[in-house]
């Protein structure tokens, strides 16, 4: 019996289990998703069934770069209460789980799941992460990562809060890892302080700008006062706005946080380079926040405590 795509996304949203996983057990189990169920418990994936509709909104955030800086990966896995996240074993296997990333070449999270885990090849990451959720007792999710790794340009991380908060920023430059770091070390901190929404004014496509105006001209409307100023003054006022704004989410336009005349990020970046004698281009950055997006499941406090007593 054949499959459909809908099948694979039912069997998924019942066992919580990876879209490869489900392929496999539905062609296994000729499309009867009862025995595909039964299949992806005998193959030690069971635990995950009884936890899938669980809400994993804590967890963490790291991030690995290679020795020589020319690689780099940034990764959140979420669990379902801080008291996971916080667990020396939860936090080794997250350390593994961002080897595994840093030598993958996939980027798609479902392809990602279907390689062979980094330290045994008989399973697969989601195999292995349905030991690690029976072992810990809670849904884990291994939610996304970003892996940058491109020729001429160096990675630098900065992980905040004990894993709350990190990012990524990668540096294409004539000079060494070295000479760069320090310059990288910033632009994390910054990054990771201030939340850029771009890096460069580049990445800013005309969509975003004419989104940003008609918000800006809706109030102005809705304001009874200005809305009365001539349409060449409200134009004005709205790219000032803009302007206002592309300073605040735009990395390179953000005030350096460390300034002491206002600085832009740029221009401190022009500094250092030529403070050096060379060459700095400020390529990407990525910041992930632990949890961000995610609903938060509601719990007090002691409730939590005793379900971990319990646990143990």
């Amino acid at each position: 019996m054949a499959f459909t795509a809908q099948m694979v996304k039912d069997l998924r949203e019942a066992t919580g289990c990876g879209m490869m996983d489900c392929k496999k057990a539905l062609t296994a189990t000729d499309g009867d998703m009862d025995k595909a169920v039964e299949f992806l418990r005998e193959k030690g994936l069971a635990a995950i069934s009884k936890k899938a509709g669980r809400i994993a909104a804590e967890g963490v955030v790291t991030t690995l770069v290679s020795d020589d800086h020319t690689a780099g990966v940034i990764l959140e896995v979420n669990s379902e209460s801080d008291f996971v996240a916080k667990n020396e074993k939860f936090l080794t296997y997250v350390s593994r789980v961002a080897a595994q990333a840093l030598a993958s070449e996939n980027t798609d999270i479902d392809a990602f799941l279907a390689e062979p885990w980094i330290d045994d090849a008989t399973l697969t990451v989601s195999e292995e992460l349905s030991q690690m959720i029976a072992v810990i007792g809670e849904k884990l999710t291994i939610r996304r990562f970003t892996k940058i790794a491109n020729p001429g340009s160096y990675v630098f991380s900065y992980i905040h809060g004990g894993g709350r908060i990190a990012s990524l920023v990668e540096l294409a430059t004539d000079g060494t890892a070295e000479q760069v770091a320090d310059c990288g070390k910033e632009l994390c901190l910054q990054v990771t302080s201030m939340n850029p929404k771009f890096t460069t004014p580049k990445e800013i496509g005309s969509d975003f700008i004419e989104h940003e105006k008609e918000i800006l001209h809706a109030q102005i409307m809705n304001d009874p006062k200005e809305s009365q100023k001539p349409e060449k003054v409200i134009a004005g006022i709205i790219q000032g706005r803009i302007n206002k704004e592309l300073k605040e989410v735009v990395l390179l336009n953000q005030e350096y946080i460390r300034a002491e005349n206002h600085e832009s990020v740029g221009q401190y970046v022009k500094n250092f380079a030529k403070a050096n004698g060379i060459t700095i281009d400020v390529k990407r950055s990525v910041r992930f926040e632990a949890g961000e997006g995610l609903e938060k499941r509601q719990e007090n406090f002691a409730e939590e405590v005793a379900k971990q007593i319990a646990k143990n």
